[in-house]
Parts: C-alpha cells; structure tokens; sequence
C-alpha cells in the first residue's frame, strides 16, 4: 500500500525546502505560483529502524522498506477575501494534483525572514489557514453543486436512494457554504461512503506542518507534547504564540500537528546519516522532522507495518489497522490469501531478544494464529498456505 501525500501551502512556506528535505530530490524553490500549476513528485522509503537488525541476522539478498510518495503542488493562497466573495476555488490543473492523495499535509509558516517576505506582508499561520481552507471549501463546494444537480434530476425517478442522497449533499453544501470543512459535517458510515467518489478535500486526513525556525524547534516540540497532554500553554510570545494557536485548532479539528524547520532538514539532508543525527541529537531531537511527518501519516490513515524476514528477503508490508491474517497475506500475494492456513507469528522485540525463528519456536515466543487473528504492527509474520491444483 502506498502512501501519497500532498503537500500543499501558501507561495513562500517553505513547501519545496520541506520536499526536498524529505525526499532529496533537489527540486527548484520558486516564489509565487503561476499560471501553470506544476507539481514534483517523489517516492522515498518509509524509515523502520527495526528492518536493520533483522538483515544483520538474515543476511538476505535485499531489504525492503516500504515507501511513501509525496506530491508538492506550487503554492495556494488566492483565496483573499475579495476572492471568497466571488466563490473562487481551485483550478482543474491544481485539483489534478492533489485529488487523489491520502493525506494533506498543510505547511504553515511561523518564522519572519526579510529576506522571504510572506504574500500578506506579515506571519500569521492561523489566518494562512484560514485562507487555505477558503480555497478548498469552495472548490468542494462547487463539486457538491455539480453533485447536487445530477442527483436532483435523478431523484425525480422517485428512487429514495437519490432522495437520501440529496439531503446528504444539501446538509454539505450549507456547511461548505459557510466554509466549514467536510470532515467536520457529522455523517454514517453509510452517508460517508456515499460520497467517497466525490474525493472531497475537506474530507481527507490533514495533517499541519509548521515550519518553524531553527531556534525555537525544540520549544516547539515541547509546545506540541503540552498541548497533546491537554495543557493550555498561554504564557508564550513571538513565534511560539502562532506555534500555540495552530496546535489547539489542530486538537478541536482531530487533525495531526507537527513542527519542523524546513531550511535546516534540507541541510541536514546533506549531511552524512550519521553526522546528521549527532546534530540532531545536540539539539535535544530524536529524530528528523522528515521522518515525523512519514509516522504521522501513517497514523493519520490508520496504517501498521509487519514484517516478513528470511535469506532471500527482509521486508516491510503496510496494512491498515484491524487487518486479519489472510488480508494482510494478500499483500504478499493473492495466492497466498486464497490459500491461507495459519500465520507463524513473532514480535520483532522477541524475536531479536532470541536472534532465530528456531530459539523463538523453543521458548514458546512464536504463535500459530488463525483467520481470524488481527495483524499487529511489528509482527513478523511467516504465512501457510495451500492454492491446491
């Protein structure tokens, strides 16, 4: 399963720094968007820390990650007030973009630069949201219009489905109207997978990356960790005020919130692995930002990795979680799921506390599970099958 993000933010954010820093693809920093909306995309490997120890004691022929893509689009930010009034949204060409991914991931800037000026003269990641979310209310709004006038001529056969539908769509288009986001409308399992083909912006996971600078990223973090914790963090100026503000929205809404410093993940992006984590370490950092965003958008769609280990191959499988055995074997290979027997099931901690699959079956650390057995992440997992003639 492959993870795509779509990173999307005002011209200036530092998008394109962030991009590259997550996936090295050295791709050019402009300014301001222009008429032609173009787009980068890269596919980097997830980090899994655990994939390392596993192929010192397999030595296997390869080692496999799992891999996430990103997409960055030129930068939004049109939605002025004077664009609102007009009902403006997002182009085709932006929208072709950005409609398929997973996730999005909404780069905030927080630091002040003379040398970057920001399209509104001044540093408020709190009203770039706002005009972000502007931009893409009413471009799920006009599609929910569309939407609106198919199913009304349909409903006119007297088919309650379209009528059912129709009051769904209505109840969006008020809440669209007013510019409140699609997430946030309260819907049945049954009414959301009624609108899953109308790919919704407003009703995809987000996530909010504040770029923040360098010397306020470890505060930010502590920031972050306070309020997750439910505290109110009120007693901060500057740049942390806006780091705050971000966070507490991103609390209320159920999204994901993470802060890191753009410019110096690039730089550290050119840096030797090792070299670039004694760095971070100086700075009271467990890991690059780049990463932390890769796990929270795994989090943010409900995503674990198992894993499966021999000589020919150590490799990281992505399924969502709640998965059972035979549905996480279909990731392998149909077959495999079409014939499934049982799963051979060890955690990667037991596992590495003994170093075999044999010292792990001896000490009773190695399971036998069924069918019914839900996948967790870190499992290693050896599958049984039998496809028959």
């Amino acid at each position: 399963m492959a993870l795509t993000l779509a990173i999307i933010g005002l011209p200036q954010s530092g998008k394109t720094t962030l991009f590259n820093a997550l996936t090295k693809a050295g791709a050019p920093i402009s300014g301001y968007a222009t008429s032609s909306v173009q787009a980068n995309v890269a596919v980097v490997q997830v980090p899994d820390p655990r994939l390392a120890p596993l192929a010192e004691i397999f030595k296997p022929k390869k080692t496999t990650y799992t891999t996430v893509e990103f997409v960055d689009v030129a930068g939004m930010g049109q939605a002025t007030q004077s664009s609102k009034e007009k009902r403006e949204g997002l182009s085709p060409e932006f929208l072709g973009h950005i409609r398929n991914a997973d996730a999005l991931a909404i780069v905030l800037r927080t630091f002040v630069n003379e040398n970057v000026p920001h399209i509104y003269g001044n540093i408020d990641p709190d009203r770039d949201l706002d005009s972000l979310n502007a931009e893409l209310t009413l471009t799920d709004l006009a599609t929910v219009e569309r939407r609106i006038e198919r199913t009304t001529k349909a409903a006119k056969s007297g088919d309650k489905k379209y009528q059912q539908e129709l009051e769904v769509l209505r109840r969006l288009q008020d809440a669209l109207n007013e510019l409140n986001l699609a997430s946030q409308v309260q819907l049945s399992s049954q009414e959301a997978s009624m609108l899953n083909e109308l790919f919704l912006l407003t009703m995809k996971p987000r996530m909010y990356v504040l770029n923040v600078s360098e010397e306020v990223l470890g505060a930010a973090n502590d920031i972050l960790a306070s309020i997750a914790r439910g505290e109110s963090c009120e007693d901060v100026k500057g740049e942390l005020k806006g780091i705050v503000t971000v966070a507490q929205r991103a609390k209320k809404e159920g999204a994901e919130v993470v802060a890191v410093s753009a410019r110096l993940e690039a730089e550290l992006a050119e840096l030797a692995e090792e070299d670039a984590h004694e760095y971070l370490e100086s700075l009271g950092l467990p890991q690059l930002g780049a990463d932390r965003v890769i796990q929270v958008g795994y989090h943010l769609l409900n995503l674990i990795t198992f894993l499966t280990a021999g000589e020919d191959e150590v490799r990281a499988w992505t399924v969502t979680k709640g998965a059972k055995a035979p549905e996480a074997a279909g990731k392998i290979h149909s077959d495999i799921e079409r014939g499934f027997i049982r799963a051979e099931v060890t955690r990667f901690e037991d596992f590495m506390t003994v170093g075999s699959f044999a010292a792990a079956v001896k000490k009773g650390l190695q399971r036998l599970e069924g069918k019914d057995y839900v996948v967790q992440d870190g499992d290693i997992v050896h599958f049984r099958f039998n496809v028959g003639k």
